[in-house]
């Protein structure tokens, strides 16, 4: 899957391996002084139980959304989630080191006596100082503008102008040199575009494609001009030739913020281009991928779920479940099953979106919302196969029905089954409006269009952030 880059942008991979590299140096020291000779890790070439906690500390820091655009925008808040985040990959190590024997991990020596109990703790404060280094270190290279990507864009109209906003907001670097090489055959130059800093727009007919790429150095070669009529492809061809990535505009807005840019699509590059292919064996993995995620999620929460429906029940009198009829794959309905946490009248008057402080949701709905123990029935949605762990989100008939009225390829999102969790709902807030609903589509046709058990994975882990550190929720 060419953009899905592990969900890390260029930013956040340049930040991993900085972590990866101060860890590395840290960790054989801590080891080194906490450690008692008879327990040191690597006597034996195979015996990799020395980096469970360093390797579960990463990936979590990666799950937590540490590596994330917002979360290295704002840099001193992220620092105070550190220490809890490292202390989670503690947790993660122990969980490893009590696992069955044949996974080499249970000599890993956590448990047993004083010296384990001080190489934890060595760890925990290690492990930490290395992370919270790694982002000074970082901060320190952002505000030298080590990290930024040159850009020569071809065409400065409205279509140019929107992948400067977008890159400005999402985009997979904080810092981008963007050149423009304009000709008026491609349409008019944008008004909006000559007021933005560090952007040059210059003629093509002066500068030529190949002498402006070489001259600035470019790192990709964008082409996103209103009007292609008056663009001479010969050379493109020659910067192409000549080393330069050349990539149209809908396929680097793909690549560079991992989500279609819905206002601009066009259907003949959906056709053209790579996804939206389904193997047997994909649905076969992704099948046996939910069964056993949404198994073990089910045995661990089942105290959470059990303790949800008491509290619903105490409130007051009504069913503990609610079921709803929801859309899935091929347009298939079926019926959902969350805990109930509106009034039983909430729709007495028809269906109605969720709003912002809905006076409908129970003072316990509230609660169950906010930490997601609503939602932990559809796991049996899942194991019947009615929906998928990861998916886009389920939406009622009446709604799927408005919306496909007023937003193109929305039914497009249907060619997997609805999820529990999914692109859409880690990246953006809850929505509840038809603006929204194509903001969200934008996600969901990049998750089906570029669909794998690795994505799957890969959103599984961000959903940890979005449990513990919820936002949008209603």
């Amino acid at each position: 899957m060419r953009h899905l880059k592990l969900s890390f942008t260029t930013t956040g991979s340049a930040l991993f391996i900085l972590d990866l590299a101060l860890i590395a140096f840290v960790w054989p020291l801590t080891l080194w002084v906490g450690r008692p000779a008879s327990l040191m890790p690597f006597a034996d070439p195979m015996d990799i139980r020395g980096i469970v906690y360093p390797a579960a500390d990463l990936l979590v820091l990666y799950a937590m959304g540490l590596y994330r655009r917002d979360a290295i925008l704002e840099m001193r808040k992220t620092a105070t989630r550190i220490p809890l985040v490292v202390g989670m990959g503690g947790v993660l190590a122990i969980l490893c080191s009590v696992i069955p024997p044949w996974l080499g991990a249970t000599s890993f020596g956590w448990f047993g006596g004083r010296d384990q109990a001080m190489l934890f703790g060595l760890a925990t404060v290690s492990l930490t100082l290395a992370s919270l280094l790694a982002r000074l270190i970082f901060a320190f290279l952002l505000r030298l503008r080590v990290l930024h990507r040159r850009l020569l864009v071809i065409g400065a109209g409205q279509r140019a102008y929107d992948l400067v906003r977008m890159l400005t907001k999402e985009g997979s670097n904080l810092h981008y040199e963007i050149a423009f090489l304009h000709d008026a055959s491609m349409g008019e130059i944008d008004p909006r575009l000559r007021v933005e800093p560090h952007i040059r727009i210059l003629p093509l007919e002066e500068y030529g494609m190949l002498a402006t790429a070489r001259l600035l150095k470019a790192d990709e070669i964008v082409v996103a001009p209103d009007d292609r009529r008056g663009m001479d492809l010969h050379d493109l061809l020659d910067c192409k030739k000549a080393g330069f990535p050349v990539v149209d505009y809908l396929t680097f807005i793909e690549a560079e913020i991992r989500r279609i840019d819905i206002k601009r699509i066009e259907l003949g590059w959906l056709v053209f281009s790579d996804g939206f292919t389904f193997s047997a064996i994909d649905r076969f993995l992704k099948r046996v991928f939910d069964l056993f995620v949404s198994s073990v999620v089910l045995l661990l929460t089942a105290p959470l779920l059990l303790g949800g429906m008491i509290a619903i029940r105490w409130e007051g009198p009504g069913p503990v479940f609610y079921r709803q009829e929801r859309v899935t794959m091929d347009n298939k309905t079926f019926w959902i099953l969350k805990l109930r946490t509106m009034r039983v009248d909430a729709e007495a008057r028809g269906a109605v979106w969720a709003a912002t402080q809905d006076n409908r949701i129970t003072k316990v709905g509230n609660f169950l919302r906010r930490v997601r123990i609503d939602e932990l029935p559809q796991l049996l949605n899942i194991l019947k196969g009615e929906m998928s762990f990861v998916g886009p989100r389920p939406e009622r008939p009446i709604f799927v029905a408005e919306l496909a009225k007023q937003i193109p390829l929305y039914n497009e999102r249907h060619m997997v089954k609805a999820g529990l969790t999914g692109w859409a709902q880690v990246n953006y807030p809850y929505g509840a409006s038809v603006d929204d609903a194509r903001s969200k589509l934008s996600y969901d046709l990049y998750y089906v269009k570029n669909f794998s058990i690795l994505f799957d994975f890969v959103i599984l882990l961000q959903t940890m952030r979005e449990v513990l550190w919820p936002s949008g929720v209603r």
